[in-house]
């Protein structure tokens, strides 16, 4: 399909957004929808999945036929099989009539299964029968019904992991994934997201009469970066509580923080240490802060080493001892250069580099007590920041290329350490 179509598809069904995942699963649903093959449509709870199946069938040969959609997690179990396939008067304690099921009312149209994952195992066998042969049987009967409709499925279950733990027929799956449909989250459509706020904002804003509320460019950097759970279900509830509860209409990131639960709030780019175990969490940028940091803790603990051996073994001078102790020199330096490839960083950018020729050179005497040195990981990543800024004469484009980051992270970076 050309972009024009989609566009005019996304119009049509409410679709906000650019993605090129986004773009491919509208192709999919189009390309389909003239056919009567199965489609199982994936993705996370909130995603928009409900579209879909709707964009199936309007532009089906079934369009002018019934489109009934069912919510197979929020109907018990005990009487799933009726709402599915009916019933006959008296085949249960409640049953005072015949009562025909969606399947039997969706005769020549289109019947969308929603959290298909969610159906009881009994109930699988049912709907497996119906998609091999159009046949299903009235509970409380042993009758035989045709029916004529076609079936579209979602869920945001795993299904192959249902599959291996026997929640979920093999066979099934099968027959309802001939054509799959994958929705993609809201953060892998961080480009959308900011589009999604303000379309939400300008709906609230006409619902409750009121001026719109419009993000500034850090509030918009802000839910961009954000993990996004409850994914574009989650970002329209905020944008509604914000319509609401906010008195002020230009919206800062200090407002939006208030707004984004704080369990998730690790999830954003910026460094985040976990107080009880000192773990990184983040990007590959700060796995890396994470590796000099952790091997300028070795180097203090090998000079210790080293300093304790020559007050215990040769009460000389410092030079002939370390000279005395080349295994531990050569340990020492191979570590010290070992940071070197990583991502072209040098020792050189966060301290000044530590030989131990260097100290072999000072004479020290052997009375001197070893005290351990620290560099917090906060001032070793704005030395990096800092060093990246002078090379490129504050150029924060070239910096950010440099240090293998975004210039909106740099720039946050920036502000974070005052480096202005």
């Amino acid at each position: 399909m050309s972009r024009t179509e989609i566009q005019q598809i996304k119009q049509r069904f409410g679709i906000i957004g650019n993605n090129e995942s986004l773009y491919r699963a509208i192709d999919i649903a189009l390309q389909v929808a003239p056919t009567d093959l199965s489609v199982l449509i994936t993705g996370e709870s909130g995603v928009g999945k409900e579209s879909f199946p709707k964009i199936i069938h309007q532009n089906s040969l079934r369009k002018h036929e019934k489109y009934i959609a069912v919510n197979c997690g929020a109907i018990p179990e005990g009487t799933i099989d009726s709402e599915l396939f009916g019933h006959e008067k008296g085949s249960f304690t409640g049953a005072t009539g015949e009562r025909k099921g969606y399947f039997e009312e969706a005769s020549g149209g289109t019947i969308f299964l929603d959290e298909v994952g969610e159906l009881p195992l009994s109930t699988q066998a049912r709907l497996l029968r119906v998609l091999e042969s159009g046949e299903f049987i009235k509970v409380g009967s042993s009758k035989v019904l045709k029916t004529n409709v076609r079936i579209v499925a979602a869920t945001n279950v795993n299904m192959i992991s249902a599959i291996n733990s026997g929640k979920f027929r093999e066979d099934l799956y099968y027959r309802l994934n001939t054509v799959p449909i994958q929705i993609p989250a809201l953060r892998e459509r961080r480009e959308d997201i900011s589009l999604l706020f303000r379309k939400f904002a300008g709906d609230f804003a006409e619902k409750y009469r009121m001026p719109a509320v419009q993000l500034n460019e850090e509030a918009k950097f802000l839910i961009s970066e954000y993990h996004w759970p409850g994914n574009i279900r989650q970002l329209k509830n905020i944008a509604e509580q914000i319509s609401i509860i906010e008195t002020r209409r230009d919206i800062d990131a200090d407002i939006i923080k208030y707004y984004l639960p704080k369990i998730d709030m690790e999830k954003l780019p910026a460094l985040s240490v976990n107080a009880s175990e000192g773990a990184i969490l983040g990007n590959e940028r700060e796995i890396l802060y994470q590796v000099i940091f952790e091997m300028r803790k070795e180097l203090d603990e090998l000079k210790k080493i080293v300093y304790e051996n020559i007050q215990t073994s040769m009460p000389t001078s410092t030079s002939v001892a370390l000279r005395s102790y080349s295994p531990i020199k050569d340990i020492v330096n191979e570590n010290i250069t070992a940071i070197t490839p990583i991502q072209n960083y040098h020792p050189a950018d966060v301290e000044p580099s530590i030989s131990i020729d260097d100290y072999s050179t000072r004479n020290i005497p052997v009375t001197h007590e070893y005290i351990e040195e620290t560099v917090s990981l906060e001032d070793m990543e704005k030395e990096l920041i800092k060093q990246a800024l002078i090379r490129n004469n504050g150029k924060r484009k070239k910096a950010a290329d440099e240090l293998k980051i975004s210039e909106r992270t740099l720039y946050r970076k920036i502000k974070e350490y005052d480096l202005e």
